[in-house]
């Protein structure tokens, strides 16, 4: 029964990893945005970072909205990606 309990419990350990990771949104402002297509160079900045699963870019507004897993992404990795594509970027809303 002990190592019942102790075989379980190291199979919780080893699936608990990616179930702490989150999907997260952040919407970041690119206000070099300067014609309609601009936004197509930064999404496909944006989805070329591992994590990234949807990026929706709007020249009306100047911002990029990123969906993205915590585990293999950030928003540092995001405006890195925008800025290298010419575009610096900041969070809309700091977090």
């Amino acid at each position: 029964m002990h190592r019942l309990l102790l075989a379980a419990a190291a199979a919780l350990a080893i699936t608990a990893g990616p179930a702490m990771a989150r999907t997260r949104q952040v919407t970041l402002t690119v206000p070099t945005m300067d014609c309609a297509t601009c936004p197509i160079t930064i999404r496909v900045a944006l989805m070329k970072v591992p994590g990234v699963q949807k990026a929706v870019v709007s020249y009306e507004h100047r911002t990029a909205k990123v969906v993205y897993d915590d585990r293999q992404a950030d928003v540092a990795a995001l405006t890195k990606a925008t800025d290298g594509a010419g575009y610096p970027s900041f969070p809309a809303d700091p977090q």
